[in-house]
């Protein structure tokens, strides 16, 4: 598509306006004002939506992102949205699970190798081994697993809900894929008996409780806000645990003058940007697999219809999977 300078010098504008406080400076934003247009263009010319994980690039989430959240708020809205296409800008699990959402709408993933290590841990094979061993325990899975492993689970769960759900729960014994440290957390949280399996998120792993010591000492009132995926050691240090949207409220309520967010980077980058009068200290890192995906990739997917992109997820799978997300919006609500 062409459009006018005075069209690009209007959206770059408007992206630096979200942007600038990041380092994009307006050059940057004419760049890629043409990409960012024509994706808004076509957005309503099929009845499209956009949802973008918080550890999306800045480019994404403010320059064509309907709805932008973790993974529990976009499941929500993935369940709510009368589009007739979503375009899933994260990683393959969570387009799957608008998928599993809205059997009868089209559902794309920008990049297809944007996967996970947790999901990747796992299969359906592995989960039904663990019910033999352990019969009459419950299987909770926590979001970041394949359509497979959710469709042999009882409840799917999110960092946002997991304490909620399994803390609710009437059974002393639980069974809980794949993070293995935020199995821990929970059992900390909630004293039930849990059985994890053994893995864990490969951004969040080698985060290291000292560093958040030596932080404190150096910024005295700093609040530390670690997510759920996090060394138990680390959680334990820390002022808050739990998911991305927990600490977006966190931060949004408090008045301290400093945060540090021991999660992915891209969910430092939004705060800072939302909130430029408060001071958010490093200590982050990058998911490999979120950064996969870019502007280009989603002009692709809607300007193509890409059949490689499209999710699909067989239906003897799909109707049970489904059957574990609708127990985790009845338990969670």
């Amino acid at each position: 598509m062409e459009f006018t300078e005075k069209e690009i010098g209007s959206e770059a504008a408007r992206l630096h306006s979200k942007m600038g406080t990041l380092g994009w400076n307006l050059q940057n934003c004419q760049v890629i004002a043409p990409l960012t247009l024509e994706i808004n263009l076509l957005k309503k010319e099929k009845n499209a939506v956009i949802l973008a994980h918080s550890y999306q690039t800045p480019d994404i989430i403010y320059g064509v992102a309907d709805f932008t959240g973790d993974s529990y708020g976009l499941s929500k809205q993935a369940a709510q949205t009368k589009a007739d296409v979503i375009v899933f800008s994260g990683v393959k699990f969570m387009a799957e699970t608008a998928k599993l959402l809205n059997p009868n709408k089209k559902v794309y993933a920008p990049s297809m190798d944007a996967g996970c290590s947790l999901a990747d841990d796992i299969t359906a094979d592995d989960v039904r081994k663990l019910k033999a061993k352990h019969p009459g325990a419950p299987v909770v899975c926590y979001v970041n697993t394949t359509a497979e492993v959710k469709a042999e689970s009882d409840v799917c769960c999110t960092s946002a809900n997991a304490k909620k759900i399994i803390g609710g729960m009437k059974e002393k014994e639980i069974i809980f894929v794949p993070d293995e440290f935020m199995a821990i957390n929970i059992a900390r949280e909630t004293g039930k008996k849990i059985i994890a399996w053994r893995s864990s998120c490969v951004v969040h792993k080698d985060f290291d409780g000292r560093k958040i010591d030596a932080i404190r000492k150096e910024f005295p009132g700093v609040k530390v806000l670690t997510h759920s995926e996090c060394p138990p050691l680390v959680a334990e240090a820390s002022d808050m645990m739990g998911g991305t949207t927990d600490m977006e409220k966190y931060v949004a309520k408090s008045d301290a003058p400093s945060f540090m967010l021991v999660t992915e980077c891209g969910l430092s980058d939004r705060l800072r940007s939302e909130h430029p009068k408060k001071e958010f200290i490093g200590m982050c890192s990058l998911c490999p697999y979120m950064k996969k995906n870019s502007l280009a990739l989603i002009l692709d997917v809607l300007r193509e219809g890409k059949k490689e992109n499209e999710i699909k997820i067989p239906e003897g799978v799909a109707v049970k999977a489904r059957k574990s997300l609708e127990k985790m919006f009845e338990l969670s609500s």
